[in-house]
Formats: C-alpha cells, sequence, structure tokens
C-alpha cells in the first residue's frame, strides 16, 4: 500500500478532483468520476472496471479504508487531511470521509451488450437515486447490462452510484444517443422487448412466457415512456390494487426482474 500523503493546504493542486464536489456533480467532470464511502471504494477497488487515478480519506477514516487501501496498486496515490480539512476541500461535511476518482475511459458501445441475454433499458430517466437503484435491482436479479439514452443520468454521478450499492462501477451499461437509436439496435439485435406501463390494455407480467433474450424498457417518473415507443414493443403491466397504477420506476424493475430471475 501506499503511504498516505497528507495535505494541509485546501488548494493543494493534488486534490483539485475532489474540491467542491456538490458544485462540480452539476457541471460534469468530464472523463472522471468521484465515489464516496467504504462500500463503493472497496468495490471499484476489488471489481470495478473503471482506472482509479486516486484515493482522498479523512484522517479518522483510515482505520476504515485500511482493507481497500491495501488493495491499491503502487502507482495510486493516497492522501489524506484532517477532518476540518477534508471538509473544506469537498465544500461540505463528508460524513463517510472516503472519496475517490476514477477515470472513465473508453465508453462502451451498445452493441457490445446487445447479445447479452438480460437487458434493463432507461429512457429519460432524470433522478439519480432512480438510476442507482436501478443499478442494484439489475445486479440483484441477474441481468446482464443496463442501456441508458441520453436523456437518462449519469450512473457515474456520485449519488447514483452510492444508491447503486456499487453495481453501477462493475454492471456493463451503454449510456448515450436517443430512445430512437436504441430502439432500432434493439430491434436490429432481435431482442424481445417488453415496455412496462400501467396501461390498462397492456398484458399482465404473470401471464407471460419468458424470453431466451428479453430486454425490459422503463421509462421517466410520472411520464413514463413515450406512446411512441411502447407501441414497438410488447406493453407489459405489473398487476396492483384497485387505486393504485404504478409504483417507483426501480420498483417496478425490480418487481419485473424478480419475476424474470425466478423463471429462469
Amino acid at each position: 500500500m501506499t503511504l498516505p500523503v497528507r495535505i494541509d493546504d485546501p488548494a493543494d493542486p493534488r486534490i483539485a478532483p475532489y474540491t467542491s464536489i456538490k458544485e462540480r456533480d452539476l457541471t460534469g467532470r468530464g472523463d472522471r468520476f468521484i465515489v464516496e464511502g467504504k462500500v463503493a471504494l472497496e468495490v471499484l477497488v476489488t471489481r470495478g472496471r473503471f482506472a482509479l487515478e486516486s484515493v482522498f480519506v479523512a484522517e479518522h477514516r483510515l482505520p476504515a479504508a485500511h482493507e481497500s487501501l491495501e488493495r491499491l496498486s503502487a502507482d495510486v496515490p493516497v492522501y489524506t487531511a484532517s477532518r476540518a480539512i477534508f471538509d473544506a476541500i469537498a465544500g461540505f461535511p463528508v460524513h463517510r470521509g472516503i472519496l475517490a476518482c476514477g477515470l472513465k475511459g473508453e465508453v462502451d458501445g451498445v452493441g457490445r451488450l446487445l447479445s447479452q441475454r438480460r437487458l434493463v433499458a432507461g429512457f429519460g430517466l432524470s433522478n439519480h437515486d432512480n438510476v442507482g437503484a436501478l443499478f442494484r435491482n439489475a445486479a440483484a436479479f441477474g441481468a446482464n447490462g443496463v442501456v441508458l439514452d441520453g436523456e437518462s443520468c449519469d450512473p457515474l454521478y456520485r449519488k447514483s452510484i452510492r444508491v447503486s450499492g456499487g453495481a453501477a462501477l462493475w454492471l456493463p451499461f451503454h449510456h448515450g444517443d436517443t430512445a430512437e437509436e436504441l430502439m432500432k439496435a434493439l430491434e436490429r439485435a432481435d431482442q424481445t422487448i417488453w415496455a412496462l406501463t400501467p396501461r390498462a390494455d397492456a398484458q399482465s407480467l404473470w401471464d407471460l412466457p419468458v424470453p431466451e433474450r428479453l430486454t425490459l424498457l422503463v421509462g421517466a417518473e410520472g411520464p413514463g415512456l413515450p406512446d411512441v415507443i411502447i407501441e414497438r414493443a410488447m406493453a407489459v403491466r405489473i398487476p396492483m390494487a384497485p387505486g393504485v397504477d404504478s409504483v417507483n420506476v426501480a420498483t417496478a424493475a425490480a418487481i419485473a426482474l424478480a419475476h424474470l430471475f425466478s423463471s429462469s
């Protein structure tokens, strides 16, 4: 393990990626991303598919991060600072006290995923919590990858990674292109496509045989999937109690994925 380098100056250029985290979450970091917390660091180090540029840990959290830090290669610098300096650099009190900076590298094209047996596709998902939860559910119930259009949130946003339980760091995904472009790609790949929708004319999830290769489509909270997308897929609903027509998008995906998982 590389010995931690102490940082005493919040303006030290070596920890520039960690400055004003919340503000930079909104503007983006280009080819970098930030992970927060012990769990996310452990996943990034042990099974993540992204390169790790550096780690920044508050002094009082070094013992908690020790096991992950021991696994780092010698060329990954580790920085540490007092809690006050650490929070001053981050721009807010980071209660978990553990941050790391990863490199996105080359963006995966959707073509790499199209031969997979089980995919989840999200169109227009504008809530980072929902994106993170979608990844966690996809990982839990055996999905082979996640496809997100360009209108959806970045799954490597700090909060998305945290909510995903680190699944966004290892589960293959594609993020980009329009919903139309992604639909064409899925159709060309002969994926069976189920579009989750509360529409009354949709078929019940419980009544459908599970195909060998399937992509499950989910839409944004509220508006759901556009009609033009649903018409190009099989409309599938989750039967619910009277007076309730929908649940959270990540919850709906979890129910459907659990059904597919148990039927496989």
